[in-house]
């Protein structure tokens, strides 16, 4: 029963307001207890004549607040619920609900999500199993059949995927379970977009009679996806599209960045209404254009809307050198005019302004290109040469063409083979031989995976002297075996030479398709500044997964599940390869997820026998109220409790009982504060002003630090302090207060069981007096921790004093000093609470020195300490406040000397056992005498 917006789970339970009349003729003639007011001159007549009183009916509005309170506990009961859902409920004997994952349902996953969980909660409440399959996982993937709880697991554990969706695969599996559960519904949570081979798909899961179709698709396909990138001559060229049907113009920024996610240009693509497709240029030098790694469209988080960029998306910058002259008049004649028809498209092509080698190569050397084409050059300037030459060394590429010129050159270095004198001529009138075609290209050369070409014929050429590496430098060759193109690593560059002229003359190959993809080729070889070796068999190598686009389009590291990618024209996105860069550092590949000819066509709901109920896409926003209104019921039965007290009059007597309880209150607390003050005149002439400070000491264990009149030092004793405070607080049951300086002159030293003294050279030597109070404070119990902080400089006991360990001695001579000596391995220093073998501050290598035993030359039979004293006095030159310094936010002041992270820990660790023993003595070397007691009470 639905009454929007809201429903009840239990209408059958609102007959009960039909009841509410005979409640409020039971409230309305059943009044509350009459109020009751006692009058102590009456109270005789009340015991004579005693008459009971009662209203005659209970007021209107006592009667409606009870109506209304069982009003609300009815509807409670009905289950109301606020905005209730459409159910559609699984028919049958079990649910198979599909649901794709793909890169287009990433924006909405979560709606789609909450709409699988709805279908899922249905079927849990009918009690029957769910097929739960995603179009977008591993083949073998299990699909069920689950309870509820378990397709919910499934469900929260599964992600959109950046793949396209595999239906007839996965409709297949699902249509051979759905033979198990004849009559079972089936649900489909489509991404809203066309596959291949949907019909046959849909057939499949269709044909085992399902009892009914629940079919959920999107309103309208909101992804926007980019297609295709073009680094073209005057910028760099985009496309996107969108789903056909939107009638209404978008406009929308793509951005490109660099490798290091780095934005660096931008550009707008606007759909024109009722248009499919748009267009962006981004208009930028072509070096900031080789920089591009990715473009993404902003605010389409999908793997559609990001495209990765390798090395076939940046163009390079070729110089054009030639001797010769062109002929306006017969420009196909030019040497270089089939190369500018080959280039052009996909490099930026810059010439000299001279033909003059002396000046031609240095002019293109200094625009710094990535390869240099050079159109029958015999002979160079050897400055000129020698340039070139260093370049190619340092990772240029140099295309050399034949001609009359360097047949007749001789042979330089510049050249990957040593050449014969003169050309060979094929076909002519004094030739016996015949023209010769191209033959299928070396598996070792860069043209391995192009096709040769079939109707090209070579009639003149330069011939290569034999050699023994003469096969490996072949990257083209005649059907005679001799090459067509040879190639030679020089340094990190390359030469490159083909053996005919770049005219028509001597071969119809610069007419050729083959031309372009050769020179194509060599360009892109250019950039990588060398070649990765391919197999004899020609098959190329498998390159590991290198970034990945994730499902909301961001590039992430590879998955578990990515495998190596073996380039080729027919590699798929898949889930064991899907979009992304595969590679390494030294050269990627882009895999992306669309091509070009891609179209995003909507899906068409399958036509189906058996009934089919359509639902949106749709969060859950139903909110159940039984739990409001039993609180608002509860609410008014409280209010109803204190209505009636106060009629029947006993909020009265309570509140003039408080009140007189609260007179006599104040009149108590009046005469407190008069006896309180009468004591303190009375007792003012024997109270000291340092009370209060006296009573806040000794409130809460405190450590405390000599104030020495150096501000930096005592700035750090104070830090140092706090980060000790800080430190036991964190890691032991004592709660120290905050640290105290003290005037070991002026202010009493007995609140404190600890006072570090930083020994400063500069600061005052201390009178007598204050001499005196230390050697008072030490002998009555107390412990001072000397820290000279010289570790560098001169340690304690050493020959040669620094100022501090001097100032040091001076203090020392002036007090009872027992013996001392480094703190043995066994001394409870060491275990008190943490086992520390040293005591490391800001600096470590100083020992700690404590008062010595008294069989401190036996060490086989040195006690762990000869009483329960402490020791009144410890020396360390390690800067214990340096070590222990924290700053507001709790981070270290100081570097340690040397950087070892675990000396600060060690260092906290040694001041958490000094606070121990200074608190606790030497209650650990009990545990030497434990099997003596054992012993002696017969255990």
């Amino acid at each position: 029963m639905s009454w929007l917006p809201l429903s009840f789970g239990a209408p059958i339970v609102l007959f009960g307001l039909l009841a509410l009349p005979v409640i409020w003729w039971l409230l309305r003639f059943t009044p509350p207890r009459p109020r009751t007011e006692l009058f102590p001159p009456l109270k005789i007549l009340a015991r004579v004549l005693k008459r009971e009183e009662t209203p005659r009916q209970s007021p209107w509005w006592l009667t409606l607040l009870r109506l209304l309170m069982a009003a609300l506990v009815i509807m409670a009961l009905a289950d109301p619920v606020l905005n209730p859902r459409e159910e559609a409920p699984a028919r049958g004997a079990g649910l198979a609900l599909v649901i794709d994952n793909g890169w287009a349902s990433a924006p909405d996953w979560d709606k789609r999500v909450a709409t699988a969980r709805r279908l899922i909660a249905d079927a849990g409440t009918s009690d029957i199993p769910v097929i739960l399959a995603f179009t977008a996982e591993k083949p073998n993937a299990d699909i069920g059949p689950f309870d509820a709880n378990a397709a919910l697991d499934r469900l929260r554990a599964t992600m959109p995927r950046p793949i396209p969706t595999d239906r007839q695969a996965v409709y297949a599996r699902v249509g051979e379970a759905l033979a198990a559960m004849p009559g079972a519904g089936i649900a489909v949570l489509s991404d809203g977009l066309e596959a291949p081979d949907d019909r046959p798909a849909f057939a499949a899961l269709l044909a085992r009679g399902a009892a009914s179709l629940i079919w959920a698709a999107p309103e309208r396909i909101a992804p926007i996806a980019l297609t295709a990138t073009e680094n073209e001559v005057d910028g760099f060229s985009l496309t996107a599209i969108r789903a056909p049907g939107n009638a209404a113009s978008a406009r929308l920024t793509a951005g490109a960045f660099d490798d290091k996610g780095r934005r660096i240009a931008d550009a707008v693509l606007a759909f024109s209404a009722g248009e499919d497709t748009a267009t962006a240029t981004m208009t930028v030098p072509f070096e900031l254009r080789n920089d591009f790694a990715s473009v993404a469209l902003d605010g389409e988080r999908h793997a559609g809307a990001v495209r990765v960029l390798d090395e076939s998306s940046r163009r390079r910058r070729v110089g054009l050198i030639s001797q010769s002259e062109a002929d306006q008049a017969q420009p196909l004649l030019s040497p270089l005019y089939y190369i500018r028809r080959a280039l052009s498209p996909f490099a930026d092509l810059i010439e000299p302004s001279n033909p003059d080698l002396a000046e031609a190569i240095p002019q293109i050397l200094d625009q710094k290109p990535a390869m240099i084409i050079m159109s029958d050059v015999g002979a160079m300037p050897e400055q000129a040469r020698a340039r070139l030459a260093d370049w190619v060394q340092g990772g240029g590429t140099l295309v050399r063409f034949a001609g009359p010129r360097l047949a007749n050159a001789g042979n330089d270095d510049l050249l990957p083979v040593r050449l014969r004198g003169g050309e060979r001529n094929f076909g002519g009138a004094l030739s016996w031989t015949t023209p010769q075609p191209v033959t299928e290209f070396p598996p070792s050369g860069p043209f391995a995976d192009l096709t040769p070409p079939r109707d090209v014929t070579v009639s003149r050429q330069v011939l290569a002297e034999p050699s023994a590496d003469i096969v490996d430098r072949t990257w083209a060759s005649l059907a005679d075996g001799t090459p067509l193109v040879t190639g030679a690593k020089r340094g990190k560059g390359s030469i490159v030479l083909f053996h005919i002229a770049p005219t028509a003359t001597w071969s119809n190959l610069p007419i050729s398709g083959s031309f372009v993809e050769m020179l194509q080729r060599v360009v892109l070889l250019s950039r990588n500044q060398g070649s990765i070796e391919t197999p004899a068999d020609a098959t190329p190598a498998a390159l590991a997964p290198y970034r990945m686009i994730a499902a909301d389009g961001a590039l992430v590291p590879p998955t578990p599940e990515a495998r190596p990618l073996t380039p080729g024209a027919g590699a798929a996105v898949t889930m064991e390869n899907p979009p992304g860069l595969y590679g390494s550092e030294a050269g990627v590949l882009a895999h992306n997820l669309l091509s070009s000819e891609s179209r995003l066509q909507p899906i068409e709901r399958p036509q189906a026998q058996v009934p089919v109920t359509e639902i949106a896409y749709a969060f859950d926003e139903s909110s159940r109220l039984k739990g409001p209104f039993i609180a608002a019921a509860l609410v008014l039965m409280a209010l109803d409790t204190l209505a009636v007290l106060w009629m029947g009059g006993v909020l009265a007597r309570r509140r003039k009982g408080r009140n007189a309880a609260t007179t006599a209150a104040a009149s108590l607390l009046l005469a407190a504060s008069l006896s309180v003050l009468l004591v303190q005149n009375a007792s003012a002439q024997d109270a000291k002003p340092d009370d209060a400070a006296s009573i806040e000491a000794i409130s809460t264990t405190r450590l405390a630090y000599v104030i020495t009149g150096t501000s930096g030092v005592d700035a750090v004793s104070r830090a140092g302090l706090q980060g000790l405070t800080r430190f036991l607080i964190e890691k032991t049951s004592m709660e120290p207060g905050e640290p105290a300086g003290v005037d070991i002159a002026r202010d009493e030293l007995a609140f404190y069981p600890l006072i570090y003294w930083p020994i400063d050279p500069a600061s005052p030597m201390p009178d007598e007096e204050a001499i005196a109070r230390i050697d008072a404070y030490m002998r009555q119990g107390g412990t001072v921790l000397f820290d000279t902080r010289d570790q560098y400089s001169s340690g304690f006991g050493e020959g040669s004093a620094s100022p501090a360990t001097q100032r040091l001695r001076d203090i020392l001579g002036n007090l009872n000093i027992p013996p001392l000596e480094p703190v043995p391995a066994d001394h409870v220093l060491t275990k008190s609470f943490y086992m520390v073998p040293e005591f490391p501050g800001r600096f470590n290598g100083s020992p700690m020195w404590v008062e010595a035993s008294l069989d401190a030359s036996n060490d086989d039979n040195r006690p762990v300490r000869t009483g329960d004293g402490v020791s009144p006095i410890l020396i360390t030159a390690n800067d214990l406040a340096g070590a222990w310094a924290i700053d507001a936010g709790g981070e270290p002041l100081f570097p340690t000397v040397p950087p070892d992270p675990m000396q600060r820990v060690y260092a906290l660790r040694g001041g958490v056992n000094i606070m121990m023993y200074m608190l606790t003595g030497n209650y650990k070397s009990d545990q030497v005498h434990v099997p003596i007691l054992l012993e002696r009470l017969g255990q």
